[in-house]
């Protein structure tokens, strides 16, 4: 267990103020938010956004039926450990062609992804056997990631001025 939390510390501690704020101020400047992110990756959007939509934001999970068209005052949040996951840069490249503003999450600086990224948030995820036997599979990552994006949560709680009250009254077991 201590493997596990070491790693995630250092991997959260390793993206930068300014990529952590590129992505706080490009919420709370973009009409809408659309996450997305495959595999285990994409679930940890998913709680992103669940998060981003209790603090009274417009966020879309890509894929969903309900989710309207990305357009040019959007942001796109992209999810993938390799920075290669197809359908994570497939829906790079369209929102880009779009004209969407895109910031990844990603483990791998110089990838496919991070090529086709405004900015890209690196988290400098631990390797070798170690670490692999305890987390295999990018566990690493997608704990990491989901720690970041509550950072992320508890930053945009700070500077709009939302209470944890305010989120529970947009919480859908409260209503």
């Amino acid at each position: 267990m201590e493997q596990i939390l070491v790693s995630c510390r250092s991997a959260v501690g390793s993206v930068s103020t300014s990529c952590r704020d590129d992505l706080i101020d490009g919420i709370q400047k973009s009409r809408k938010v659309f996450i997305y992110g495959s595999g285990r990756s994409g679930l940890v959007g998913q709680l992103f956004a669940v998060r981003l939509v209790q603090l009274g934001l417009d966020v879309h999970f890509v894929g969903e039926m309900t989710t309207p068209i990305i357009g040019k005052e959007d942001l796109t949040v992209l999810i993938s450990y390799t920075g290669r996951t197809s359908s994570v840069v497939q829906t790079a490249q369209i929102a880009k062609r779009i004209g969407s503003r895109i910031i990844c999450v990603t483990g791998t600086p110089g990838s496919p992804l991070t090529s086709v990224s405004d900015v890209s948030v690196v988290l400098d995820v631990p390797q070798g056997d170690e670490v692999r036997r305890v987390a295999p599979l990018g566990t690493i990552f997608e704990d990491a990631t989901l720690l970041f994006f509550d950072c992320v949560v508890s930053e945009l709680m700070r500077r709009t001025g939302n209470s944890e009250e305010d989120m529970r009254n947009r919480h859908a077991i409260w209503v």
